[in-house]
């Protein structure tokens, strides 16, 4: 924990010089007129101390404070030192950056520099044409990165306006930012507490600490230290900041402000923190080799088309066609496109995206770790198993399971018990819905005995003649009740081994009646070491367990006199949980059916975690990793001991951003869910960040990319399919384009030395990639799933946008395609016809190669004859779309005059359809091929090689031996 110390150096006094050495403090020059020695304290502060290990004495003298406060000169001078409470915010990115920033990209760089020679040339409407282009797709990237990450923002929503302040002795109200440490905050039930605080005073104190630990139970305060690596949760004497009180009062004095507080440490993670997602890895490694290549393509041509034909206009015109047409300028449309349409499908399916990218990340996703409270769980502490007296633990999560049991008296005499001493607030709806609210524990109990029907209104009416508040000092909570016919009952419940303790007998399990058959408790003598054995097999599966007792007392007791329990009788042992939510086993298991492994990583106690990651089908449950350990493993111990175990217990925030940095490391591609701000740095850093939107704080919902508007981790599993869905339409839609371009490129490479007349102009080359492939490839991006997405692994980390049987493909074809059109246009210039004419029929071969291209791009595996092209309707109709409206300004002179073609006759059209028909028997051969092997066990070309090479060296070995 990152806190402030100060040290007064006026006051020279060695055993305070002690202290403060002890502590590690820093020093405060005193000094007035230090304004420039007080600026370089500051940076030399040393902010380390576990302040939790010291007590208030200690703790008070090292701040030199007293319990009441600090003077208002001295807290000014504190304050022009640390400065303002307050949460550094990250500075935004001006917008004007922001739009710069869309024409870094290589690719990019590529066109400007041939729009910019182009427009030297007197080539205006080729060059006006290429910036038009460049200003659509930097509109789009700078529409998808304005919506600025505002985790921060949400960070610093969790600071109080005012907070009550002890200065000069006197209880005043002050403004938040102004508090500095060494001041003495005062605490009660509803405050949120301002800064990081050494606790002086705690009276029944309770905090929720779960947005920081986790854990679903509030914590209860006091002021004894704790040993130096206590972690987070076990730090009783630490107020933190952002945190808020749930009951009780206390006192503190201030050990840390800002960003020297746990809250600003999280805060500093996220602001530090960001992660690529695997497409932007990708699709920046693609966009790079396709730039390396064009380059080293369009200098070949320029320098080849100089030299052969002796004329550097027609050669740099042929270089910026090639630059144009191998440039897949339509590719970030795609993406938007497609990933636009998984966000509205997965916002069906209560799954906000709030970037992009993350809509395929989860697809590819290997590990998913989870938070468990709120994610995994309920996020409320439930009343599961039973025990009466010593015996044997018995389930009663509902009426159904102790309806006909013979032990159902004993149960409910129990949960009435611990419903009657009790503090949970009760709250009857207009609706009729009950609502409680209070300390977990009590909620639990009280909810368990409405819901089986132990207690009655008018029991909860009985008036309380004598209680006991529970504290952690006692460790158990009692309370005296005025009978209706004047008798007392008294009823305690707490710590087992407290309550026990109280007890002279214990209940029997039976039909729960004494001998008299009155409806009194049948007992017997109590056996200690019978309740214990019980009490830690229940403890051991992860339970938390209470304790129950209660006596009668006549009407004439005096209930002061029985301020200390004592010859009670143990009704038994109630064990309760946060329970899992419904269906996330079954998820679970899709889960693993996809080829993800899901952890379990939280700040709650490892036992309780190991029980609800067996009930959750988790696969290593047996050997949790704690933050404790973590503290002495090296990374790559940590990485080892990540492959042994789904669990991981007990950890603070820093120790959940490692881990997902760890799995990083191996290669994973990790998704984090959380609702919490400790999840908040590890939701920032994973590759896909999953905040729960119903209970999760703001923090962690601006810290992610996907936010589940029900709070269920079953959403995931569609999610994960959604993601698959989007990079397979992706995936086909980048083949639709790299194959034109590698053809295109081909084609006009070789054009050039060929010494041939001029393929195609860029303009035109612009008209095929984005009025004809661009309106198809858009239209590829609403390919439906195939339904097996959940039933496949992820696809590999070292896949890039294509798979290589994908790019095998795409340079088949494209060859192919290339030879066509310049077979065609060698054709037709040596058969007379104009430049104009051939370039005409040449472009419209390229066009209708992409309408076969387009079909066969559905999928990577099954052939073009098995696919309903009324399933992507879009797509039929945008191919015909191309088809008409590249023939409508074939025969509309001014278009054409521009475009620079001319219209085609019937015979000229025929020829072109019947040639570009062939590429399908590339493109559908391949996956006919592909398919035979891997029905024959020839999972690739590798595979392949290698399994002929197994068979050669036996028949080699056999023959040997046989001679």
């Amino acid at each position: 924990m990152k806190n402030t110390t100060t040290t007064n150096t006026l006051t020279n006094n060695p055993a305070t010089d002690d202290a403060a050495s002890d502590s590690t403090a820093v020093s405060i020059d005193a000094a007035n007129d230090a304004s420039a020695n007080d600026a370089a304290m500051t940076n030399e502060m040393v902010s380390e101390e576990a302040w939790h290990s010291l007590s208030p004495e200690a703790t008070l003298e090292a701040l030199h404070a007293t319990a009441n406060g600090l003077s208002n000169e001295e807290s000014k001078r504190r304050l022009g030192i640390f400065g303002e409470n307050a949460l550094e915010a990250a500075v935004p990115t001006p917008k004007w950056k922001v739009f710069l920033l869309q024409f870094k990209s290589p690719l990019i760089a590529v066109l400007i520099v041939c729009g910019i020679v182009t427009m030297a040339l007197d080539h205006h409407v080729d060059a006006i044409a290429i910036f038009v282009v460049l200003l659509l797709n930097a509109i789009i990237g700078f529409y998808q990165e304005i919506k600025a990450n505002q985790a921060v923002r949400a960070l610093a929503s969790l600071s109080t306006p005012t907070s009550r302040v002890v200065r000069d002795g006197r209880v005043t109200s002050l403004s938040t930012p102004s508090i500095v440490p060494g001041d003495v905050v005062l605490l009660e039930s509803g405050d949120r507490v301002p800064a990081d605080l050494r606790l002086i005073e705690a009276n029944n104190l309770r905090i929720d600490e779960s947005m920081l630990t986790g854990e679903s139970e509030d914590a209860s305060k006091n002021t004894k230290a704790s040993d130096r690596d206590a972690p987070l949760g076990d730090r009783k004497s630490i107020a933190f900041s952002g945190t808020m009180v749930t009951g009780g009062r206390g006192r503190g004095v201030v050990v840390g402000t800002g960003s020297n507080t746990e809250l600003g440490e999280i805060n500093d993670l996220v602001i530090g923190t960001h992660a690529s997602t695997p497409l932007e890895q990708i699709m920046s490694r693609t966009e790079r080799g396709i730039a390396i290549a064009v380059i080293i393509v369009a200098l070949f041509v320029f320098i080849g088309g100089t030299i052969i034909n002796g004329n550097p206009t027609d050669a740099f015109l042929s270089s910026v066609a090639l630059a144009v047409a191998a440039m897949p300028e339509a590719l970030p449309i795609v993406l938007t496109v497609a990933m636009s349409l998984a966000v509205s499908r997965m916002a069906r399916r209560n799954a906000i995206v709030r970037t992009l990218p993350a809509v395929e990340t989860l697809g590819s996703a290997t590990v998913i770790g989870s938070d468990k409270t709120g994610t995994l769980t309920q996020n409320r502490m439930t009343v599961e198993t039973c025990s009466i007296g010593g015996a044997q633990p018995h389930e009663c999560r509902s009426q159904e399971d102790i309806e006909s049991q013979p032990w159902k008296d004993g149960v409910a005499r129990l949960l009435r018990a611990g419903a009657l001493t009790n503090e949970a607030h009760r709250h009857v709806e207009a609706s009729g819905e009950v609502r409680y609210g209070g300390d977990a524990v009590d909620v639990a109990m009280a909810r368990a005995a409405d819901d089986m029907g132990a207690v009655s209104q008018a029991d909860r009416d009985l008036s309380i003649a004598f209680e006991t508040p529970y504290e952690p000092e006692l460790r158990y909570s009692m309370t005296i009740r005025r009978n209706d016919d004047g008798s007392y009952t008294q009823y305690v419940k707490g710590a087992p081994d407290t309550v026990a303790a109280m007890c002279a007998a214990m209940a029997v399990e039976g039909d729960g009646t004494g001998e008299a058959g009155d409806g009194s408790t049948a007992t017997e003598p109590i056996d200690l070491t019978r309740i214990d054995e019980v009490y830690e097999a229940m403890g051991g599966k992860g339970l938390r367990v209470i304790g129950v007792a209660m006596r009668e007392l006549g009407p004439d007791a005096r209930p002061q006199d029985y301020r200390e329990p004592e010859s009670m009788i143990f009704l038994g042992l109630e064990g309760m949980l946060d329970p899992p939510r419904e269906g996330v086993r079954e998820a679970i298991a899709q889960c693993a059916q996809a080829g993800i492994e899901v952890k379990m990583i939280t700040g709650d106690h490892p036992l309780t975690a190991q029980a609800i990651g067996e009930r959750l089908g988790l696969r290593h449950t047996d050997n949790a990793i704690t933050g404790g350990e973590m503290l002495e493993m090296s990374d790559e111990v940590l990485k080892a001991r990540l492959k042994e175990t789904s669990i991981a217990a007990r950890v603070s925030p820093q120790d959940k951003l490692r881990i997902v940095e760890a799995l990083q490391d191996e290669g994973h591609t990790v998704a984090v869910t959380g609702d919490g701000v400790n999840d908040a740095p590890a939701l920032k850093a994973a590759s896909v960040g999953i905040a729960m939107g119903e209970s999760g704080t703001d923090v962690a919902r601006e810290a992610s990319d996907v936010v589940l508007t029900d709070d269920n981790f079953v959403t995931i599993t569609q999610a994960v399919r959604e993601g698959r869905v989007t990079f397979k339409a992706i995936r086909g839609s980048a083949f639709f384009l790299l194959s034109t371009a590698v053809a295109a490129m081909i084609a006009v490479g070789i054009n050039v030395i060929a010494e041939m007349p001029l393929l195609f102009t860029p303009l035109q080359m612009l008209w095929i990639n984005f009025v004809t492939n661009g309106v198809q490839d858009i239209a590829l991006a609403f390919e439906p799933g195939q339904g097996d997405e959940l039933s496949r692994p992820p696809r590999k980390a070292s896949e890039g946008l294509l798979s290589m049987a994908m790019w095998a493909r795409t340079a088949v074809c494209g060859l192919w395609m290339a030879i066509c059109i310049l077979v065609m246009f060698r054709v037709m210039l040596d058969g007379g016809y104009e430049e104009t004419t051939a370039r005409t029929m040449t472009l419209t071969l390229l066009v209708l190669f992409n309408f076969f291209m387009s079909m066969s791009a559905r999928s990577e595996n099954i052939s073009i004859f098995r696919l309903n092209p009324l399933r992507n309707p879009f797509l039929l109709v945008a191919a015909v779309l191309a088809l008409v409206v590249h023939a409508t300004v074939m025969y509309i002179p001014a278009a054409a005059a521009v475009l620079g073609v001319g219209p085609l006759s019937a015979m000229e059209w025929l020829i072109c359809w019947a040639l570009a028909l062939s590429v399908l028997v590339f493109s559908e051969g391949d996956k006919l091929i592909r398919a035979l092997m891997a029905k024959f066990g020839y999972t690739g070309a590798r595979s392949g090689l290698r399994a002929a090479g197994h068979k050669a060296r036996r028949g080699v070995l056999r023959l040997l031996n046989n001679s």
